[in-house]
């Protein structure tokens, strides 16, 4: 089957790569003019499927009210009026219940282990080195309340069967001994010893590579305009370059998926979360992470990435506003300087900014539409590296009508009905 994917991020290329597995023949399209140079390009570098959590939970709404009077506050709404913006809010907010926010972990729980053993089955096929690291992510706390409010996630993790540990200050520090110097400020902490990190970056650019090997065809500095179609499926896409024509059509353009299905009557909420991190040399490697670090205070995730530190987090609903403002690299310094002091050179910090395609129930949407030959693999939100093989394990499978092998029906757009 001749298929293009509209979106060239860790998703559309991961997709390229198992629908060529496959037997398809596939085309990639993206505006820039090479692989994974937008939101995937300087993500946290995290492989956490324990910590797949949707920001929809218990308590937010409130968190949310004392954030906005807070300098270092994780999450930032910038007014506005915009309709989108404002349907997407109260969509999440609906989703901030008990009941709820059990659901959307459980099947982003589900999905992420898959997907871990998607990605490790990949490397093992194909050798591909990206900085990664398997010594698992401990998330600290700086307060007696944060430690005391993980009980819904350890719920969550046990029906999942993911293994987990529950660390006081001194267990923090001897799965970190970075941390030693800060171990006074701690309380204790979550480690999930099967988590993995690594460079979202370098894994996309070199598995494009691998997929064009296997035939797949990438067209950069291509600008998708809009979807031709007619009696309920999808013709062709048209672009600067020219319509190009196609049996299957793949949305995974992130944050940019809805404008283009809106022509189609197919509303997908999929909301443009900006995200930021800074990236530092590492100076004194006795001071820095061996894996990966969650900051719960700040919502910061600090991890080790080869020579480097990679500090990311922070959520603003801003649209799609991507200036760089000082005040969000302050924070991300704090944290660091906070948890690992003098281990990166904050001189050299490269500061970055990308767009967390997020859904309100925190489940990104993959499966079909009702076009007939138009599925979706978007809405990751902060966990497109993570989900990334087994979103695109599963629509390999389903476009070849292979039985997935996790379950799949709610992670549809159909959901939304």
């Amino acid at each position: 089957m001749k298929i293009i994917i509209l979106g060239a991020g860790v998703i559309g290329v991961t997709s390229a790569y198992y629908l060529a597995k496959a037997g398809h023949e596939v085309t990639v399209l993206d505006r820039q003019p090479a692989a994974a140079l937008e939101t995937s390009f300087a993500n946290a570098g995290e492989i956490s499927p324990g910590y797949s959590s949707p920001w929809a939970a218990p308590g937010i709404p409130q968190k949310a009210l004392k954030w906005l009077f807070m300098k270092d506050a994780p999450l930032v709404i910038r007014p506005t009026l915009d309709p989108d913006t404002l349907i997407w809010m109260g969509q999440m907010l609906g989703n901030c219940t008990a009941s709820r926010y059990a659901t959307n972990k459980g099947r982003m729980v589900r999905l992420a282990e898959y997907s871990r053993d998607c990605l490790i089955d990949l490397r093992k096929d194909t050798g591909i080195a990206y900085d990664h690291r398997m010594l698992g992510t401990l998330e600290v706390f700086r307060s007696q309340k944060q430690l005391d409010a993980i009980g819904k996630d350890i719920d969550v993790l046990r029906q999942g069967g993911v293994p987990f540990e529950v660390l006081d200050a001194k267990g923090c520090v001897a799965a970190e001994p970075g941390l030693a110097a800060a171990e006074s400020r701690l309380v204790g902490g979550l480690r999930l010893p099967n988590d993995e990190t690594g460079d979202c970056y370098k894994f996309t650019t070199l598995l494009a590579e691998r997929a064009a090997m296997l035939g797949v065809k990438f067209l950069f500095n291509t600008r998708i305009r809009r979807l031709i179609h007619d009696s309920g499926r999808v013709r062709a896409v048209a672009t600067d370059k020219g319509d190009l024509e196609a049996d299957l059509f793949v949305g995974a353009m992130g944050s940019y998926t809805p404008e283009l299905l809106r022509p189609l009557a197919l509303k997908v909420p999929v909301y443009p979360v900006k995200g930021y991190s800074i990236t530092v040399p590492i100076v004194d490697a006795t001071k820095a992470p061996v894996s990966t670090v969650m900051d719960e205070t700040y919502k910061v995730a600090i991890t080790r990435l080869g020579d480097r530190i990679r500090a990311g987090g922070m959520a603003e609903i801003a649209r799609f506003n991507t200036d760089l403002p000082p005040v969000r690299q302050a924070t991300l310094t704090r944290s660091v300087e906070d948890l690992f002091g003098g281990a990166g050179d904050q001189t050299q910090a490269k500061f970055w900014t990308g767009l967390r395609p997020m859904t309100p129930d925190g489940t990104p949407i993959i499966g079909p539409t009702r076009y007939a030959n138009l599925y979706l693999n978007t809405g990751h939100g902060t966990l497109g590296w993570t989900m990334s093989c087994g979103s695109a394990k599963l629509l390999a499978d389903m476009i070849s009508g292979q039985k997935p092998e996790i379950r799949s029906d709610d992670l549809a757009i159909a959901r939304y009905a």
